[in-house]
């Protein structure tokens, strides 16, 4: 009895799967399913898109071309976690955590408070940035992408990281003092379209003049640390680095009128191209940032600095300012000889894009000898992109050669070839030798 129970039940437990089975199979229909956006998206190979994870994701490409890592990451330390020393002609300022940790980041920040701050330079507890902080470029920032960069910040790990306080001296350590300096220096201001130009010039401009905050090295900057708009892109010295950011403007410098948009874009994303190479800071900003844009936004902002207007701040020199003693070049020439002409060629033509010329190169003939005499004494390798994940690299040379020898060789590419420059002492060698790190 019990057995005849048991085999019943089983049988109608058969048919009703059976009558279930049939009836998804009747509902649903195999290969049928409701076809969702995501479901969609995942038949094509995808996944399904996520508002906010698109935002997150904008976000995170944005905060590269802000650059935000080369500051706000100690070298070998958390991401975005501060604690870097960055250094000034008026002492260190500490780059601030900003992860989401709630003690010691911006983890109780809203987006209202972090687009103040980057619209205004005014932090959350109504202090005014130094401007260390480029909000005067990325005052032009929309807030659709600062809630982005916001959105991008706020998904990192946070790390618990006290902030160190700035050892700067009297009386630049005076707050109060920043109202003076945001009068002359400052004005808030989203990025406003012209309208007398293409979509992708503006995006270039917008890019260049925002995120990208070009101006906060090819700008000179003054003794109060401001730069003015009339001066914009016309080059400088970039404090503390020892650097010349050449002038976007001047096609004796690093004018990018007779460049081709490719070369600009290339150099820019790439770290190389047919007309040059970038070295020092230039190659972290590559390195860091532009190596990540996508090939619109890269063409977008060489069609905008291919624009910015010609402005030739020095005449060349004369031919007597070029005289160089005979010896002097004959030295220079041996030593190139030896030393160069494997990689730059015998008549300075280089072999580009790996091995940048020297000849006709803008870089090498600038008023200022610092980039030259820099790179003869510490090499240099431009950056490993995702284009160019092996660049070649030049040796230094500072303990091959003693400082009459790099002023020799330096003046000798620097005349040599119909180039344009000037001769180069060695004392001009002797205190940049002095710079270097033990």
């Amino acid at each position: 009895m019990k057995l005849r129970t048991l085999v019943f039940r089983l049988a109608w437990t058969g048919v009703i799967v059976l009558f279930m089975a049939a009836f998804v199979w009747w509902a649903l229909k195999p290969g049928e399913l409701p076809q969702t956006p995501q479901s969609i998206t995942k038949a094509k190979g995808g996944t399904a898109p996520n508002p906010t994870t698109q935002v997150i994701n904008a976000g995170e490409y944005l905060a590269r071309m802000g650059d935000c890592v080369a500051c706000h990451t100690e070298p070998g330390g958390k991401p975005f976690a501060g604690g870097r020393a960055m250094a000034t002609p008026f002492g260190n300022i500490y780059v601030p955590n900003i992860t989401p940790d709630e003690d010691t980041g911006i983890g109780k920040w809203t987006a209202d408070e972090f687009y103040r701050m980057m619209h205004t330079g005014i932090g959350r507890d109504g202090s005014l940035l130094y401007p260390a902080m480029p909000f005067a470029s990325y005052t032009k920032v929309t807030r659709a992408d600062s809630d982005a960069i916001f959105a991008y910040i706020q998904s990192v790990p946070p790390v618990k990281l006290k902030n160190r306080p700035h050892e700067l001296r009297f009386p630049f350590n005076k707050r109060e003092l920043l109202l003076g300096w945001r009068t002359l220096y400052f004005k808030a201001g989203e990025y406003e379209p012209d309208t007398t130009q293409s979509a992708q010039w503006n995006r270039g401009a917008y890019l260049v003049e925002g995120l990208g905050h070009c101006t906060m090295c090819h700008t000179a900057i003054n003794a109060l640390g401001g730069t003015k708009e009339s001066k914009e892109f016309e080059g400088g010295m970039i404090p503390n680095q020892n650097w010349y950011a050449p002038s976007l403007t001047n096609n004796r410098e690093g004018g990018l009128g007779d460049w081709s948009l490719k070369d600009i874009g290339d150099l820019l994303q790439v770290g190389i191209s047919q007309r040059a190479t970038v070295y020092g800071p230039m190659a972290e900003v590559t390195y860091n940032s532009l190596q990540y844009m996508t090939d619109e936004d890269t063409a977008a902002m060489a069609v905008y600095l291919k624009s910015l207007p010609k402005k030739d701040a020095e005449p060349p020199p004369t031919d007597a300012a070029k005289l160089v003693q005979p010896a002097v070049m004959e030295r220079g020439r041996q030593i190139y000889d030896k030393q160069c002409a494997m990689c730059h060629h015998s008549q300075g033509k280089g072999y580009p894009p790996s091995y940048p010329p020297l000849a006709g190169n803008p870089s090498i003939t600038m008023a200022t000898p610092v980039n030259p005499i820099r790179i003869v004494l510490n090499g240099g390798y431009p950056p490993g992109t995702r284009k160019n994940p092996r660049p070649h690299g030049m040796p230094p040379f500072a303990h091959v050669l003693n400082d009459d020898d790099v002023a020799a060789v330096v003046t000798y590419i620097r005349v040599a070839w119909n180039n344009a420059g000037t001769p180069v002492l060695p004392t001009q060698v002797s205190g940049l030798r002095a710079l270097m790190p033990e």
